[in-house]
């Protein structure tokens, strides 16, 4: 195939994103911007809870912690640049930004994919071996679990981005989506993706069905000393526990597979744009709120952190 002269590179893109709702934009815009708010003061309220309640100073909150903290710069990478794009006319992002905002959306998700299934892992050890819980889940350990998490979601970012950066752009330049994502970018490359596209359906593989395979394995080792349990009471304190994190499994891995467990990009359609809010914009909202309004322990926490320093005020 003949070279394609680098003076036709794209150096910009349009993101069409919610372009053909007109007027509706602006409805859109309050709807996103009061959701923003609330992811943003949701997960700040679960970090500042654990960080300031000796009760929550276990390897499960802290895990809780860094998924919030990730979440927060998750959305920071996608939502304030979708509202600008809700108020302006044009709607365009230079090929760097492009780049930049893919690798770390990437990078950030891959890292909250692997964060769930350390979660898991901390659900059975909790139940399976509850008397060495804290030895077995020592700090280093969780530590240890964190960085390789992180390590390896922005490794699988990098190598993603460079497959698709790479590629030749030469026109057109409008990106059916909102943010630049893998498959709508990929569909506006001048060359033969197939090879690509086949090199990023294995990471996607390896990101979304590994982690949820490893939680299932854990989950089953779970069941098994649940059904262990002589009382009934014991049984569903156990389940509780599971809860919470089910939640966040489900929603979770079920978007991120809906989208990028396809073999082509061009299976890309409108209809992806509703199930990318889920995973930018509900999904992260739905975290911190699943794990407030389902488990105990952090409703007591925000009482005696927040609810009880204003009551005195009032007394």
């Amino acid at each position: 195939m003949k070279r394609i002269n680098q003076t036709t590179r794209v150096t910009k893109f349009i993101l069409v994103g919610f372009s053909s709702l007109g007027e509706l934009q602006m409805l859109l815009f309050v709807i996103f911007l009061l959701l923003y708010m609330t992811i943003l003061l949701a997960n700040a309220t679960i970090m500042t809870v654990i960080r300031c309640s000796r009760s929550l100073h276990t390897p499960m909150y802290g895990f809780l912690f860094i998924l919030s903290f990730s979440e927060t710069c998750y959305t920071f990478v996608i939502i304030p640049q979708l509202l600008a794009h809700l108020l302006s006319i044009t709607k365009t992002i230079s090929f760097v930004a492009c780049a930049t905002q893919l690798f770390f959306f990437l990078g950030f998700a891959c890292t909250n994919c692997f964060l769930i299934a350390v979660m898991g892992y901390d659900r059975y050890v909790a139940i399976c071996y509850p008397l060495r819980y804290m030895i077995i889940m020592n700090k280093r350990l969780g530590l240890g679990l964190i960085s390789v998490s992180g390590a390896t979601g922005f490794f699988i970012a990098l190598v993603a981005t460079n497959l698709i950066c790479e590629m030749p752009f030469c026109g057109p330049n409008r990106v059916n989506h909102y943010f630049c994502d893998m498959a709508p970018v990929i569909k506006l490359a001048c060359t033969d993706t197939h090879v690509k596209e086949l090199a990023l359906f294995s990471l996607s593989i390896l990101v979304i069905m590994v982690p949820f395979l490893l939680i299932l394995i854990s989950y089953g080792f779970i069941v098994k000393t649940i059904l262990k349990i002589p009382s009934a009471e014991g049984k569903r304190k156990a389940f509780a526990t599971c809860a919470s994190h089910l939640t966040v499994v489900i929603v979770h891995y079920g978007c991120a597979s809906i989208i990028y467990l396809r073999p082509k990009s061009k299976s890309a359609s409108d209809k992806d744009q509703l199930v990318a809010v889920t995973y930018t914009v509900v999904t992260p909202l739905l975290n911190p709120l699943v794990y407030s309004l389902r488990n105990q322990e952090v409703k007591e926490a925000l009482k005696k952190v927040f609810w009880r320093p204003v009551s005195a005020k009032l007394i």
